[in-house]
């Protein structure tokens, strides 16, 4: 199975993207974050919401921060 790209708060405020073979869970990956959100499509869609996104009505789900990406390249 191909990993996928997602984003996850940590405890102490941080914000990590990492890739998971399996949707991350509560069993899975609630020891090393609070929530996750995704999955993105590319990196610097989850690295936008990773900077940006949390707390940001303008970010609110993987496909705004894609989309936002996006437009940065151009």
């Amino acid at each position: 199975m191909k990993s996928r790209i997602y984003v996850g708060h940590k405890s102490e405020g941080s914000n990590e993207v990492f890739r998971s073979e399996t949707e991350p869970t509560l069993e899975s990956h609630g020891h090393l974050y609070g929530y996750v959100i995704g999955p993105f499509h590319t990196m610097q869609g989850a690295r936008w919401m990773r900077d940006y996104g949390f707390n940001n009505p303008n970010l609110t789900t993987a496909g705004d921060c894609e989309r936002i990406a996006r437009l940065e390249v151009d």
